[in-house]
C-alpha cells in the first residue's frame, strides 16, 4: 500500500496522520468537509471538499486509493443533536467502508472511540484496567453510531475479506493542550469520565499507520490510550477514591494507564512515546 485517502484530513487527528504518513514515505490524498482546499491547504496535499454522508462523494475520494484512514466523523457528543450526531456518524461510516468494499481497497483503519466501553462512566467500569472485553456499553448516540460502526466493518470486511481496524481513541492532546493539565490535579473527578486517560496526537497518528502496515485479518478493534493517566497520583489511588467497588483485575503500574493497550501492543506492536510529563 503506498496511496493513502485520510477523511477527515483537516482534524486535529487528521492533520497529524496525514503528516506521519508524508514523514514515512506515503502517498496521500487528503478530504474534509471544512477548512482549506485545493493548494490553499496547509497539509502539505491538496485536500478536496467532500461530504461522506453522500455514498458518491465517498466513491470519489477513495478512488485510486490502495487504503483509506477514516477519520471524517462529529468528534464527540454535544458537537450536534443526538439524533444528527447518530445518523451522520453511522451514515458516513457505512458509506466509507461500502466504498472500500466497491473499489476493492486492501485496508480500512477507522477512527472509533473509546465511549463504546462505557464512558462517561456515570455508571462505574465493571472493572479495572478497562479493556476490550468491557464493550459494548454506548451510554450516548455518539458512542452508539460507534458501537454500529464496528459491527458493519466486521460483516464488511468478512464479506469483502479486506481487514478492517478500529482504534478505540482516547481524548487527544497535541502538545500545546498539556498546559491545562495541572488544572486537573486538584480534584480526581474532573477526569473521571473516561478513567483519566488521554492519547497524545502525534501517537495516534503512529497507531494509525501501524494499523495501516499490521499483518491481520478480519476486523478488529483495540483500544489506543497512552501508556500512563492524566494524573499526577498513583492509578490504583485514583479508582479507590472515585470508584471504590471497583475492582482491579491485575496488578499495575504506578501512574500505568486504565484504559488497558495491550491489545493494541499485540495486534499493532503500538508502544507509546509521549507524555504529558515530559511537556509540562
Amino acid at each position: 500500500m503506498t496511496r493513502i485517502a485520510v477523511t477527515g484530513a483537516f482534524g486535529k487527528a487528521g492533520r497529524a496522520i496525514v503528516a506521519d504518513l508524508l514523514a514515512h514515505g506515503y502517498d496521500v490524498t487528503a478530504s474534509d468537509v471544512v477548512g482549506p482546499a485545493g493548494a490553499d491547504s496547509p497539509l502539505g496535499v491538496e485536500m478536496v471538499h467532500a461530504d461522506l454522508t453522500d455514498y458518491g462523494q465517498a466513491i470519489e475520494v477513495l478512488a485510486g486509493a490502495d487504503a483509506v484512514v477514516h477519520v471524517a466523523n462529529i468528534p464527540s457528543p454535544g458537537r450536534a443533536t443526538a439524533p444528527e450526531t447518530f445518523a451522520q456518524n453511522a451514515t458516513m461510516n457505512s458509506n466509507v467502508f461500502l466504498a472500500a468494499q466497491r473499489l476493492g481497497l486492501e485496508r480500512v483503519v477507522w477512527a472509533s472511540s473509546e465511549t463504546t466501553l462505557g464512558l462517561p462512566f456515570d455508571v462505574p467500569p465493571r472493572y479495572a484496567p478497562v479493556d476490550e472485553a468491557h464493550f459494548p456499553l454506548p451510554t450516548s448516540t455518539y458512542a452508539l453510531s460507534k458501537v454500529i460502526s464496528e459491527q458493519l466493518a466486521e460483516h464488511i470486511s468478512a464479506w469483502s475479506g479486506i481487514p478492517f481496524v478500529g482504534l478505540r481513541l482516547s481524548n487527544i492532546f497535541r502538545p500545546q493542550d498539556y498546559a491545562q493539565v495541572p488544572s486537573f490535579q486538584g480534584d480526581a473527578t474532573l477526569r473521571r469520565w473516561n478513567l483519566w486517560g488521554y492519547i497524545d496526537v502525534r501517537d495516534a497518528a503512529t497507531a494509525f499507520r501501524l494499523a495501516l502496515e499490521a499483518d491481520v485479518t478480519g476486523s478488529h478493534n483495540v483500544i489506543i490510550a497512552a501508556a500512563d493517566t492524566i494524573m499526577d497520583r498513583p492509578s490504583a489511588d485514583l479508582l479507590a477514591e472515585v470508584f471504590p467497588g471497583v475492582a482491579l483485575t491485575r496488578e499495575i503500574g504506578e501512574f500505568e494507564t486504565l484504559l488497558a493497550i495491550d491489545g493494541a501492543r499485540a495486534l499493532l506492536g503500538f508502544a507509546p512515546a509521549h507524555s504529558w510529563r515530559d511537556e509540562v
